[in-house]
């Protein structure tokens, strides 16, 4: 569910085992000697698979693949996920180091129920209530969720256990038309970019985005539905979902409310480039703050070029906006790209996340302030096993903070800080033709 790849026997096609042949997203052919089948989405038939990315959002045609998939006559199964055991330190007072291992793993199944409808299911899994404990991992700046009735500040929040558990109908339908319906408990409504770990942008950066929670925090909402009218590279779709975070007790399922709403409208107007729009209203987000509405506005743009055998770079602009009652308007703005050539990557992201007082915890005096932080983080990874059903890559990870003046009581007098970490990133290899 996020870029993927397919793995298969020697003297299998290399994408689903079977013998394919050139079709498009409206037509196929068959005959004698060949039975042909393209790898559809699990949200919508239409759709090619290497579109397909967290919820229902989409990543450009193009992408990259990573994961290992098994055909069960038409039936498909997609594993895919990843680790990065590491050691993080992160400068200032409010920093901290420690060994962790963020985490998750996913499986996607679809089965056809005709020649133009399909069932798909996804099921989404993560360890970090093990591996990151209640309180998450260092990261200066981040904000959002709790632990033990206070609000998480410069850490980041562990996922749930059950980071999804969808099920998605899809049809063809006549002149380029095709819709489909989804229903997650949990689930991802149709608000912001597809999430930070599946789109190639951002999968080698072990961190989450200072700018999570104006984008993309809804990627784990206890109880969606979100239907979808698409025509050729356009889609339009609108959810219903549960408004609340998750709470602290990261192995349970959540009360769903059905209290809030979003719209998104994407168009994948070339191969190598997906755009999106989405807005949504976000009832009482925030299990210590209740009675706080807030109004989220995303647009993104993600840009891929395949340069050749086992060669990609991937790049992503996000903007997101917070409009929450009584402490109006806040921005976030990030960059981040990735270069990938054979057991080499580098990567890099930049953020600039316009925070209150509330959102980073200081003492009364400044709790109405808001303030404007950076932070930029460069990053490289070699591989040393790559393209053998599983890549295990070595990487570090350099990043440098920047605040206001207004920060200096808390974050230290310098107004810059740093942080670093050394890990080890698996996962799933990309297929070599």
């Amino acid at each position: 569910m996020h870029p993927e790849v397919v793995r298969t026997e020697p003297g299998e096609c290399p994408k689903c085992g079977m013998t394919l042949a050139k079709i498009d997203n409206r037509h196929s052919e068959s005959s004698e000697h060949e039975h042909m089948m393209s790898m559809q989405s699990s949200i919508n038939v239409a759709d090619p698979m290497t579109r397909e990315s967290s919820g229902t959002a989409w990543v450009p045609d193009s992408t990259p693949m990573y994961g290992y998939m098994k055909m069960f006559g038409d039936d498909m199964l997609m594993l895919h996920g990843g680790i990065s055991p590491r050691y993080t330190n992160v400068s200032t007072p409010r920093g901290d180091d420690r060994i962790d291992a963020p985490n998750w793993i996913m499986a996607m199944y679809s089965h056809p129920l005709g020649e133009s409808t399909q069932l798909g299911g996804r099921l989404m899994m993560s360890l970090d209530p093990l591996t990151e404990q209640g309180r998450g991992y260092p990261l200066l700046f981040q904000s959002g969720e709790s632990w033990h009735d206070m609000p998480l500040h410069d850490r980041q929040h562990p996922h749930d256990l059950f980071d999804e558990l969808s099920l998605a109908l899809s049809q063809k339908l006549p002149v380029d038309l095709s819709a489909y319906l989804y229903f997650g408990y949990p689930g991802e409504p149709a608000l912001g970019p597809p999430t930070f770990m599946h789109r190639l942008s951002a999968m080698d950066n072990p961190d989450a985005p200072i700018g999570h929670h104006w984008q993309d925090s809804t990627h784990i909402t206890f109880g969606v539905a979100t239907a979808g009218l698409q025509w050729r590279n356009i889609k339009i779709e609108g959810s219903v979902f549960t408004g609340r975070e998750p709470d602290e007790d990261r192995y349970d399922f959540d009360r769903p409310r059905f209290d809030s709403y979003s719209g998104r409208i994407s168009w994948n107007p070339t191969p190598n480039l997906a755009l999106q729009i989405s807005h949504g209203y976000i009832k009482s987000p925030e299990a210590l703050e209740p009675d706080v509405k807030q109004h989220r506005t995303t647009a993104s743009a993600i840009y891929n070029l395949p340069l050749g055998h086992d060669t990609n770079w991937s790049n992503s602009f996000v903007w997101g906006q917070n409009d929450n009652t009584g402490e109006g308007k806040t921005q976030s703005f990030l960059l981040e790209s990735n270069y990938q050539r054979g057991r080499d990557t580098i990567y890099g992201r930049w953020e600039r996340v316009e925070k209150s007082g509330h959102e980073l915890v200081l003492r009364p005096v400044d709790l109405e302030k808001v303030f404007a932080v950076n932070t930029a983080g460069l990053g490289y990874v070699r591989d040393i096993s790559h393209g053998d059903k599983i890549d295990i890559g070595i990487g570090g990870q350099f990043t440098l903070d920047f605040w206001p003046n207004g920060l200096n009581r808390y974050y230290g007098s310098d107004g810059v800080g740093y942080g670093f970490q050394l890990f080890v990133r698996l996962r799933p290899s990309q297929h070599v033709h």
